[in-house]
């Protein structure tokens, strides 16, 4: 079996990956992880099914994950279950086909981010935003058959643009529509979402599940008949039986890298603040400016040091007056003599 808990892979060698959640490194859909299933779903068969549920998140992110399934050398069909939404809409156009469920939805609008600073900061942020668009309306026209310019004025306009399956066919941003479970009637993009997410881990008759509600599961899609479905079931019967010696090992593994995991997050917590502590204490940071750094930290470390870094220290004045053990030092001297002054006249 796979060590990647996200891929499932059926009788005839063909991979289905999940991208299931929000994008982002801190997030259910991490570039690196996908990147990495991709490799190994490669490993085990040529085809790759990527579905996909997901209201979006960071671009950069996102921008990784699609130029890893473009690059894949297996025959990766996308399939949208329930919302591909923001950056997972960019991510659906690499699917070679990609088709929507009847009841998905799929959303574009503009780039969105913030910041905190100056007018110059804030217009960095601001041409950072635009350049963004226009990289995103680059891969959009490629697929619709556009120009950059038109999608732009038409999807990046501050608003959200939900399209129905039938809209994504004619539009040209997929190349068909499959079927899947009824969606109730008048069901938000929301409910959809979460509706297809409960759908990956939960069976829909808890007491019992039959032959029809199997085959709908992604890993029993290419079964033909009832012969086959039991033939796969057996199968992961099968495999079922070799994976319970290892459950064991498996948890204690897991257990050994949450302490890894947790003690790696507690260090990079200690070296953040060190570093905020010390550019507070030489005046290159106020409490205010504190948070904003902090974020850079996070997000990028070797960037946020450089940052810092690069701050001048407000040293004080008292800092420079050196006084020996024992000696007054210059300001009360001074203020001395002005004392003695005053009370002469």
């Amino acid at each position: 079996m796979s060590r990647f808990f996200n891929i499932q892979t059926d009788a005839e060698g063909v991979c289905t990956i999940f991208l299931y959640g929000d994008i982002g490194d801190y997030y259910e859909v991490q570039s690196g992880r996908v990147a990495r299933e991709l490799l190994e779903a490669e490993k085990a068969g040529s085809r790759i099914h990527v579905r996909i549920n997901s209201n979006g998140g960071d671009v950069y992110c996102g921008i990784a994950i699609y130029n890893a399934i473009k690059n894949s050398k297996a025959d990766v069909h996308i399939y949208v279950d329930g919302i591909a939404a923001s950056m997972a809409s960019v991510i659906a156009l690499c699917g070679k086909p990609v088709e929507m469920s009847k009841y998905a939805r799929l959303m574009l609008h503009s780039v969105s981010g913030g910041c905190y600073g100056n007018k110059k900061e804030m217009q960095k942020c601001i041409e950072e935003i635009e350049s963004l668009e226009d990289s995103l309306g680059d891969i959009y026209a490629a697929r619709l058959g556009m120009t950059k310019e038109e999608v732009k004025a038409t999807f990046f306009d501050g608003e959200d643009h939900w399209l129905t399956a039938d809209d994504a066919l004619r539009l040209g941003f997929i190349d068909g529509i499959y079927d899947a479970e009824p969606v109730p009637a008048g069901s938000t993009p929301e409910q959809i979402y979460t509706l297809f997410n409960n759908r990956l881990t939960e069976p829909q008759n808890k007491s019992k599940m039959n032959l029809e509600e199997i085959r709908k599961h992604p890993s029993f899609a290419n079964c033909k008949s009832e012969e086959e479905v039991i033939a796969q079931a057996q199968a992961y019967a099968r495999e079922a039986g070799r994976v319970a010696g290892l459950e064991n090992e498996n948890n204690d593994l897991k257990t050994r890298l949450k302490e890894f995991e947790d003690k790696a997050a507690a260090d990079e917590e200690a070296a953040r603040k060190a570093l905020l502590d010390a550019a507070e204490a030489d005046g290159r940071i106020n409490a205010e400016m504190r948070p904003v750094y902090e974020n850079i930290l996070k997000s990028n470390p070797e960037e946020g040091e450089k940052a810092l870094k690069a701050l001048a220290p407000k040293r004080k004045v008292m800092e420079d007056l050196k006084v020996d053990p024992g000696d007054e030092s210059p300001w009360s001297k001074r203020m001395k003599e002005i004392n003695n002054k005053l009370n002469k006249q």
